[in-house]
């Protein structure tokens, strides 16, 4: 009887623990199901950009607005789900149609002034072009005397409340992005260098954060540390300077667009900008003889990419904090599940729209080198000038070119 209960206690515990071992086996089988899934994404996001790098701006402008649509209804998403509960009109067409609206403005903007040799002599885009922002500021118009129109008593703060986060979102997601299509028709190593830094950043601040983290470094994301974060700025800084030595050896990279065409088969050529050429600098007399050398050559883009690899780990990180704070406000984890195994589209770029609009205010006032270009010539000329005015400035133009002996003086008789 002793050993009958003795074996009956036996199994009893057996099937004790192993009852609790199936929560635990199930956990790490989860936890493995979810990593093999995360990194394969991983790998098609990194081959479907590179694929998109290489056939065009175009393309890649495409991708920017694509992510900036998402972006756009995943936020959105959030914030008019009670609106299917209060059965309120047009709530969700009217977001769409400020979207529209945006786009159409900041987009159109770039291409009139990027493409002024093409808009500007054409019969039907000249008009569009000329009166663009009143025709944009009409279809605004258009979209906020029907929100007002709207409106339904019972419902006013609500609908306001809806007003307001739609703006916002197209302020953080939709202007924010446009800025980073301007960097992309400014070249594409503005574009490729700020996006990696910020993932760099993201990587290396997990990598040091669990290797040698202590300190928490905000409330809102507990999981950050200090040390994480400070390890990440060290790093992020030699990822950015390696990469940009890279880089700058090819002119599809460090040319801005000409050509809508363009790809990294058809290549861009241009005289490349001075901050990508290595200059020759002195090396302090007193130090001559440690190194042995009375001058260096440095490319002062180095210098440059060390302010972005700086904002992009101390400053865009805190893009990444707002969305988690809002991700709290609404209580949801994740904005959405478009990407398996990374969450949504906003998730994954919480940190590149802050990112880049800092990357175009810096090349801006920076890097930029501004030039009198035959499109700005061409619209001062367009808009500006009579016909008759017009005429004589083709007139003299040709003359000069002809006394140039860069035309023959047939122009001339054409002209006549």
């Amino acid at each position: 009887m002793a050993e009958g209960k003795k074996k009956t206690g036996s199994g009893s515990s057996a099937a004790a623990e192993k009852a609790a071992a199936a929560p635990v086996n199930n956990e790490h089988e989860k936890k493995k199901q979810q990593f093999i899934v995360r990194t394969i994404w991983t790998l098609v996001m990194i081959a479907g950009f590179f694929a998109i790098l290489g056939a065009g701006h175009v393309w890649i402008i495409g991708l920017v607005a694509v992510i900036q649509i998402l972006t756009f209804k995943e936020v959105i998403n959030l914030a008019t789900e009670p609106a299917r509960e209060k059965n309120l009109p047009w709530g969700r067409s009217l977001n769409w149609y400020f979207l529209a609206t945006t786009i159409y403005f900041l987009e159109g903007e770039s291409v009139i002034y990027y493409f002024k040799h093409i808009v500007l002599v054409d019969n039907y885009l000249l008009p569009l072009a000329v009166h663009h922002r009143f025709i944009s500021y009409c279809l605004y118009i258009i979209g906020f005397v029907y929100f007002v129109y709207s409106l339904e008593k019972n419902h006013y703060s609500f609908q306001f409340t809806q007003f307001c986060i739609t703006h916002m979102t197209l302020l953080m997601v939709v202007i924010q992005g446009h800025f980073i299509v301007n960097n992309i028709f400014a070249g594409l190593f503005w574009f490729c260098v700020p996006a990696a830094l910020v993932i760099s950043n993201d990587i290396f601040a997990y990598l040091c954060g669990i290797t040698f983290g202590r300190t928490q470094l905000i409330q809102i994301s507990p999981k950050k540390t200090v040390e994480g974060f400070i390890g990440a700025w060290i790093c992020t800084i030699v990822i950015g300077v390696c990469l940009s030595s890279f880089l700058i050896r090819y002119k599809y990279m460090i040319c801005p667009i000409k050509e809508i065409g363009a790809n990294v088969f058809t290549g861009l050529q241009c005289k490349p900008n001075p901050v990508f050429l290595a200059q020759t600098y002195p090396v302090p007399t007193s130090l001559q003889q440690v190194f042995h050398k009375e001058t260096f050559s440095f490319a002062p883009i180095h210098l440059h990419v060390i302010c972005l690899a700086t904002f992009a780990s101390l400053i865009a990180p805190f893009g990444g904090f707002f969305a988690s704070g809002l991700k709290r406000a609404f209580k949801v984890k994740d904005f959405g599940d478009m990407i398996p195994g990374h969450g949504g589209i906003t998730d994954r770029m919480d940190c590149q729209f802050l990112m880049g609009f800092f990357s175009y205010l810096y090349y801006e006032s920076f890097v930029s080198t501004h030039h009198l270009s035959v499109g700005t010539v061409l619209q001062s000329a367009i808009i500006s000038l009579e016909p008759e005015d017009q005429l004589q400035l083709v007139h003299s133009l040709v003359q000069y070119l002809v006394n140039k002996g860069l035309l023959n003086e047939k122009a001339l008789e054409c002209l006549s």
